[in-house]
């Protein structure tokens, strides 16, 4: 068995975060010596960003970022071992205070580095048959300092291409060359690049790697935690909605949007459609409530859309409040952030999932939804294009077309004999394809192959004579 170091430089948040648990556990599992080192925040009320909490029962070594939260720059932040500058983002979102990585400079780039080697020296990297890291961040820079001869498997989540196209398209940060020129060297030093089926291509492009080093790897479902249930949907939506509510406005705190039980009540005589997913512009979230609104006028049967995600203060772009303001739109409810684990009784709790993102990597939900029975709508690119079989596992729709995501959503709402066809398909293909120890399984694979691609030659015998 392999003695394994795994890395998230981020606090947890947002879908990378359940596919580092799940992996990191699933390696653990299979008997391997796994160690997580990752970044963590205890500011946060529930625990959010807590990677104590969000990775209990895994050998974890944190680095927290809650002293430099404190400090005039949280990014300037120099402190004791297990503390260290807070995260930077691969996403620019103004006024917030982890900052895009292109806008930092050398000095700041180094804090980072420090730190981060700091934890993975105390996590034993050096002693490591492999490093299995998560992103293409400082923490690369900093295992190759502290533990040059060990091989590193690179899994790419799709934000740090996301980067590297807005780089492209001329995006004014700073130091956009030069993050560019760093991520792209770390990844053609990694052994092995993971990546989401989808984005094979595009990173090899946009990484420019050989395509050969890129392994295509899709993320997965715990099937002991998602499945077909029958939530009392008036009990959950009621809790979710009324008695405990979670949605929040913009520089307003969770639980500062409510709704009444006449809400629930109303919800309840028609469909339910989730969304689940952060705040960020890729998601194109004022396109899918603009097009659940004008779907919404034309379907014989009345349907709530449920707006579940938002990590609290964080958005891009128009806040989908905003956007209800700004279109007038009914029946479109906002119930805050839920932990993954809390998510199987929200969507045994609906009857659809609807994604409009046109950029998504995977589509982690996707394969949730479809495991607890609850077919999908989503956009026809990427990781969506590969999970949903447009007519028998959910519906396609074109990217950012919002005439045919109307379309599907009118027929998604309207044909219950068909939702229905549909959803048990979707369940079925998930559990064939997507279970957790099964994904878990192909990475420890992918890292025994960089492991003996590591190791030295056996040298032949001088011949005798």
């Amino acid at each position: 068995m392999l003695r394994i170091v795994c890395g998230t430089l981020f606090f947890p948040r947002g879908g990378s975060a359940y596919v580092t648990r799940a992996l990191t556990g699933g390696l653990a599992a299979l008997g391997h010596d796994v160690t997580l080192v990752a970044g963590s925040r205890h500011d946060e009320p529930g625990g959010l960003g807590d990677a104590r909490r969000f990775y209990a029962g895994l050998p974890l070594r944190e680095v927290d970022f809650t002293p430099a939260l404190s400090a005039p720059d949280p990014l300037a932040y120099e402190g004791p071992a297990g503390t260290g500058p807070l995260q930077p983002s691969f996403e620019d979102r103004p006024g917030a205070s982890d900052r895009v990585f292109a806008a930092l400079g050398d000095d700041l780039y180094r804090r980072q580095v420090d730190a981060w080697a700091a934890a993975l020296e105390a996590a034993g990297a050096a002693e490591a048959d492999v490093l299995h890291l998560h992103h293409l961040t400082p923490l690369n820079a900093a295992a190759e300092r502290v533990a040059p001869g060990v091989p590193v498997v690179a899994q790419i989540h799709g934000t740090e291409l996301l980067m590297l196209e807005a780089i492209g398209r001329g995006a004014p940060w700073p130091h956009a060359d030069a993050w560019a020129g760093r991520l792209r060297g770390w990844a053609q030093r990694a052994r092995r690049l993971v990546v989401a089926p989808g984005n094979a291509d595009r990173a090899a492009a946009l990484l420019e790697v050989e395509p050969e080093r890129i392994v295509g790897l899709p993320n997965g479902f715990d099937p002991t935690v998602f499945g077909p249930g029958t939530a009392d949907r008036r009990a959950v939506w009621t809790r979710a909605l009324v008695d405990a509510p979670r949605g929040w406005r913009p520089g307003q705190p969770a639980g500062s949007v409510r709704y009444d039980a006449a809400t629930v009540d109303a919800m309840l005589r028609g469909r339910v459609l989730l969304y689940v997913g952060r705040f960020t512009e890729v998601k194109r979230l004022p396109l899918l409530i603009e097009a659940f609104a004008e779907a919404r006028a034309r379907t014989r049967t009345p349907a709530t859309l449920v707006i579940v995600g938002g990590h609290p203060g964080e958005w891009e772009g128009e806040h989908p409040a905003e956007t209800v303001d700004r279109i007038g739109a009914d029946g479109v409810l906002l119930a805050g952030w839920y932990d993954q684990r809390e998510l199987p009784e929200l969507l045994q709790a609906a009857d659809l999932l609807v994604l409009a993102s046109a950029r998504e990597s995977f589509g982690q939900v996707l394969v949730e939804a479809m495991a607890c029975a609850v077919p999908p709508v989503a956009a026809a690119a990427l990781g969506p294009a590969r999970i949903v079989d447009d007519g028998d596992t959910g519906w396609l729709f074109a990217p950012d077309d919002r005439a045919a995501l109307v379309d599907a959503l009118v027929e998604a709402i309207d044909d219950e004999p068909e939702r229905r066809r549909r959803a048990a398909r979707a369940e079925r293909a998930a559990h064939e394809r997507f279970a957790w120890p099964a994904v878990a399984q192909r990475l420890a694979g992918v890292l025994e192959a960089a492991v003996a691609e590591a190791a030295p030659a056996p040298v032949e015998p001088a011949a005798s004579g």
